[in-house]
């Protein structure tokens, strides 16, 4: 079986891989021009593609996607992970916008994956065709997000650590997370690594001038990045909005205490495992879940044997593919084809 990529990322191209023109209006949102969907037509017709499987980007091509299968005789499956929130204020707003805006393509697709059933719920009150929609939790690859030993405790200075990995943007709270942090005065031996870059970082950096307080900007090796869970005592996420965080459940997979905000899918994924936090008294549960981590240290080890176990039962990579060569199958045995086109 082959498999051919098709991306917006020009620097990223090899013999595997398209890069289809865009023009990037933002790190989110990117539009097509026409030639572009000529483009991507013309390749799938020339490769003799026999199912098509998008992750949808906000990209304007997003909208054309049901029309050029349908035209080809190519079944579409959808990947639709854009993050979402239940409960009232400006974030689920935005993202009851988008999945309103969503909804008609993905009701002309002939599979949707989706992260939970809450997420299924929205779309089919949407008018998403529930046949079409397929409940697969993000998959983490369990033999390698694992707990193991690392160094990265001492190379921070720290006795105890706390992380955060993930951007620096507004919707992750990640200034009422710093906050919580201080204000609980921990001692100057516990840090609270922060893992990423984003349009908040500067700002942070100058508020939050601390020393218990690290910022690595984003880390692109993944051995780093496992290496940092690893050390690790416990990972926060104060999230406004999220869909399923990967991760969180890399956390969870590496046996570290995980505390999240009730939103998207994060809270369902933790309930049980770690502290779930309601993001309408994000500050004050912040503060009493650091206290409770900083000083009865053997809660950490709990939680984290809890998060291990309910990434490796519930949101291992290999449960993941198996629900998605599902998928597969039950297209191609309507569809009977020989290859696989991706975008």
């Amino acid at each position: 079986m082959q498999v051919l990529f098709f991306h917006h990322a020009p620097e990223f191209q090899d013999e595997q891989s398209i890069a289809l023109n865009a023009v990037k209006l933002s790190h989110r949102f990117v539009l097509s021009p026409p030639r572009t969907r000529r483009l991507l037509e013309a390749t799938l017709r020339a490769q003799e593609a026999d199912l098509v499987h998008v992750s949808f980007s906000f990209s304007t091509l997003d909208f054309n996607l049901p029309d050029v299968c349908r035209s080809l005789g190519i079944p579409l499956v959808a990947t639709f992970h854009v993050p979402f929130d239940t409960r009232l204020g400006l974030w689920p707003r935005v993202s009851r916008t988008l999945y309103r805006i969503y909804s008609q393509v993905l009701a002309g697709c002939d599979a949707v994956i989706v992260f939970s059933e809450v997420q299924k719920r929205m779309l089919a009150d949407l008018g998403v065709p529930e046949g079409v929609l397929h409940v697969l939790p993000n998959g983490v690859d369990v033999d390698k997000y694992r707990p193991g030993p690392s160094d990265r405790r001492e190379a921070f200075g720290a006795e105890r650590l706390f992380t955060y990995l993930g951007r620096l943007d507004p919707e992750k709270n990640v200034d009422h997370l710093l906050a919580a942090f201080l204000e609980v005065d921990p001692p100057p031996s516990t840090k609270l690594v922060l893992v990423g870059g984003g349009s908040e970082r500067r700002r942070l950096e100058r508020r939050f001038g601390d020393r218990r307080i690290v910022f690595t900007g984003t880390v692109i090796d993944e051995r780093e990045r496992i290496a940092i869970l690893r050390a690790s005592d416990a990972f926060f996420l104060a999230s406004s909005i999220e869909g399923l965080s990967l991760a969180m459940l890399e956390a969870m997979a590496c046996g570290v205490a995980t505390v999240a905000t009730d939103v998207g899918s994060d809270g369902d994924a933790l309930r049980g495992a770690g502290f779930v936090l309601d993001p309408d008294h994000l500050d004050a549960e912040l503060r009493a879940a650091f206290r409770l981590l900083i000083e009865v240290p053997g809660v950490c080890q709990e939680l984290g044997r809890l998060a291990r176990e309910r990434a490796v039962a519930s949101y291992s990579l290999s449960r993941n593919l198996d629900g998605l060569l599902g998928v597969y199958r039950a297209l191609v045995n309507r569809y009977p084809m020989p290859g696989t086109a991706s975008m």
